[in-house]
């Protein structure tokens, strides 16, 4: 009996030309930065069909040695995949890549990993939604080095059914966990956990700047400071009940006048180092007594947040 070959190859093939037996979904990555590159990585050591292409050249050698498909241009590696995963510079450069070929987009899923305002990936996911295709956005909370190690995790926000479509690819990279459908909730997320990271970031090396004329390495420092830092982040989750809780006059709770950086502020002076992160602190504390809540725990420096000025 004849074979219809063509009937075959349709069968096995769907509408964008994905073979069905592959067991692995095929994934395209658009953008080979260091996190880029990691996130590739990942998927073809996971026996994943990888497609890569980034905007300049060379970036792709080393992961096409491993196993990538290199593709000549974006449209090339979004028509290669199922699933595609932009990792590019900001919000513009995302578009000026995708908007060209939204028709190839339809029917597709957009993991977008790039760092972006909420407002920016809530006009992605809109746009996305228009052309049929489907966003899920990504705020990384890993550097490229712990991709796929313990301690990675990625937060995700927009469409729920194209995240847990891909649910088991993205754990590849890391803990995995949708906030809900708004889009911009993940960059949200993204860049308050952030905020943290990097004021923490700054109080260290305003420490180190204190110490040095005393002859104290900051690596030193970093020694004693590690510790201490860790230790004090178990505050965290009291300050949490505190907030939500709107009262600011429990028990237990350290004092904004006890907890007044004036000594903190002579001594950096007489150092010789910059008062700003300090006096930043202190001006958040000193906006709460001056209105009268001098006795009230020291979590109420939140309300100078909230009403600036």
């Amino acid at each position: 009996m004849a074979i219809d070959t063509k009937s075959e190859d349709k069968d096995d093939k769907d509408d964008k030309g994905i073979e069905r037996g592959s067991r692995k979904p095929a994934v395209s990555v658009l953008g080979l930065g260091e996190m880029g590159r990691e996130l590739a990585g990942s998927l073809i050591d996971a026996g994943h069909p990888t497609t890569v292409w980034n905007r300049s050249p060379g970036k792709a050698d080393d992961l096409v040695a491993r196993g990538a498909q290199p593709a000549g241009d974006a449209r090339s590696a979004i028509e290669a995949a199922e699933l595609v995963v932009v990792c590019l510079l900001d919000h513009a450069s995302v578009h000026e890549v995708l908007d060209p070929h939204v028709d190839a987009l339809a029917g597709r899923t957009v993991v977008n990993v790039t760092t972006t305002a909420p407002d920016q990936s809530q006009k992605s996911a809109a746009w996305a939604s228009a052309a049929g295709i489907v966003y899920v956005d990504g705020g990384i909370m890993a550097t490229p080095g712990m991709i796929g190690q313990p301690g990675s995790s990625i937060l995700y926000s927009g469409s729920a059914e194209g995240f847990e479509q891909y649910r088991t690819v993205l754990e590849l990279w890391g803990e995995s966990v949708h906030l809900g459908e708004d889009a911009g909730l993940a960059p949200l997320y993204d860049l308050a956990l952030l905020a943290g990271m990097y004021v923490m970031f700054a109080g260290f090396l305003h420490g180190a700047a204190m110490v040095a004329p005393a002859g104290v390495t900051a690596r030193e420092f970093a020694g004693r400071s590690a510790p201490l830092l860790a230790a004090m982040t178990g505050a965290f989750q009291g300050f949490g009940e505190v907030v939500d809780g709107g009262d600011y006059t429990v028990a237990g709770q350290q004092s904004l006048e006890f907890s007044s950086l004036d000594d903190m502020l002579a001594a950096t002076a007489a150092q010789g180092v910059s008062t700003e992160v300090v006096e930043m602190v202190q001006t958040l504390i000193r906006r709460q007594i001056d209105a009268g809540h001098g006795k009230e725990g020291f979590a109420r420096i939140i309300e100078s947040m909230r009403r600036p000025g």
